[in-house]
């Protein structure tokens, strides 16, 4: 099954192909253009370079967030576009979900941390498991303070991973000896780990309903801080 991943949460678009066997190729954009002006190109990119038509696409898999509200809604919709267009499957993961599977060969806990702007994070531990990692609390927005606390109260070693750890990692280190942070290479989502942990879910037809897939909004958006200033000062 030939699988479109399409992940665009965080600054670094990413968008990758492959099937059961692997990854077939990927594509990085950072920074620069804004999300609807790149991920179509780039899909068409990695489809012509990989002399694969879209018609031979057997399933669309997106990245859901928490992450940057213009990114998150642009990789959605066009994912959403793609199935629809093509009637194939989607399915959506969750962005922190996929950041923390490409660290899963760690042996500590893992801290999937997105730098989420307006001097907060969003983030969630995991733990390392057969095959994947388990979420082991909600998706939270906070202060680096709040995220510093929960890691200096658990004991066990762990690895912080994600644009979080590149941002904050002073106020993070303030939890203890035993928090590391990880590679800027694993900084942000990538599509190739949305590939591998979607193919599993559309194989077994686990697919999510087309109007159904929504990000993962964690609070409120700046036009709709802006809209509830301007209500309460009217």
């Amino acid at each position: 099954m030939l699988v479109i991943a399409i992940e665009t949460s965080t600054p670094h678009s990413t968008v990758a192909l492959g099937n059961e066997q692997g990854i077939i190729g990927s594509t990085m954009l950072s920074r620069g253009r804004a999300n609807h002006e790149v991920v179509v190109p780039a899909i068409n990119h990695l489809l012509q370079w990989a002399e694969v038509r879209p018609s031979s696409l057997g399933g669309i898999a997106v990245g859901l967030g928490p992450g940057l509200f213009t990114g998150m809604r642009v990789g959605i919709a066009t994912g959403k576009t793609l199935a629809q267009a093509l009637g194939v499957p989607i399915v959506g993961l969750a962005s922190l979900d996929v950041l923390a599977f490409s660290a899963r060969y760690c042996r500590r806990l893992i801290c999937a941390a997105i730098d989420a702007k307006r001097g907060e994070l969003f983030s969630a531990l995991y733990r390392p498991v057969p095959g994947g990692v388990a979420r082991q609390t909600p998706f939270e927005a906070a202060k680096p303070a709040h995220l510093t606390a929960e890691l200096e109260s658990r004991p066990e070693d762990i690895l912080v991973v994600g644009t979080g750890a590149l941002v904050y990692r002073r106020e993070l280190e303030e939890a203890g000896n035993h928090v590391e942070f990880a590679s800027p290479a694993w900084a942000y989502p990538a599509a190739t780990s949305l590939v591998e942990l979607a193919i599993p879910r559309l194989l077994r037809e686990d697919y999510d309903r087309l109007y159904d897939l929504q990000p993962h909004y964690l609070r409120k958006s700046d036009a709709e801080i802006a809209w509830d200033k301007r209500r309460r000062t009217g």
